[in-house]
């Protein structure tokens, strides 16, 4: 898994955005579509086209119990931005395409694979806890370089974090892990409303490989 992922992290890829025509549903007054390329895959991303169309299953639960899934912070660290969905589009075709940024999805991979945000990567919170052994492993993979005793993210990617909802504590957790383990805070952005919020906006997901 761990190998399959460091390819994976090591993806570029396209953006190509559409000015709204010929459709009710779109993204901003100006957007219609997003189409990014990652590792060779092409993912566009719209919104539901049916007026009438509700959210059901797990993005329709409100009420979870709590403990685990409480009510998250809207700030997940000191010095990281908390984003949207406009922000997360932006980051996909900017940071992501071009090869400097990432969208780590921190959920289990069994969760991940039931759909997810297109071009995004499964990186579970438990990866980034100080007890894996394999954590050095996973910072160098995300661009950190091993000086010393320590590590150098100068050149590490910037990440954008999400989860399940603002009601998942793991996006938060790893958020805080990176920012215990030296990450910059200014390379790494948060998407409190998470796979929820997206579905409740009615944007694409595409089903994904649970090794990321």
């Amino acid at each position: 898994m761990l190998r399959r992922m460091f390819w994976t992290l090591g993806g570029v890829g396209l953006f190509v955005a559409t000015t709204t025509a010929a459709q009710d549903v779109g993204i901003t007054r100006n957007m219609a579509s997003v189409t990014v390329v990652v590792n060779g895959q092409t993912h566009t991303i719209t919104r539901n086209q049916d007026p009438a169309h509700q959210v059901t299953g797990d993005a329709a639960l409100t009420s979870r119990p709590c403990p685990p899934d409480c009510v998250t912070p809207m700030i997940a660290g000191p010095g990281v931005a908390t984003v949207g969905e406009l922000e997360v589009i932006a980051f996909l075709s900017g940071d992501v395409s071009e090869g400097r940024g990432l969208l780590l999805d921190t959920r289990d991979p069994g969760v991940f694979a039931g759909g997810a945000v297109p071009g995004a990567v499964n990186v579970p919170v438990a990866t980034l806890d100080p007890a894996n052994p394999y954590r050095l492993d996973i910072l160098i993979a995300l661009g950190a370089t091993a000086v010393g005793d320590g590590l150098d993210f100068t050149n590490a990617f910037d990440l954008m974090l999400m989860s399940g909802g603002p009601w998942a504590e793991d996006s938060v957790q790893a958020v805080r892990h990176l920012l215990d383990a030296g990450y910059p805070p200014a390379k790494l952005f948060y998407y409190r409303g998470g796979l929820q919020a997206w579905q409740l906006l009615g944007l694409s997901t595409v089903p994904s490989d649970a090794d990321g």
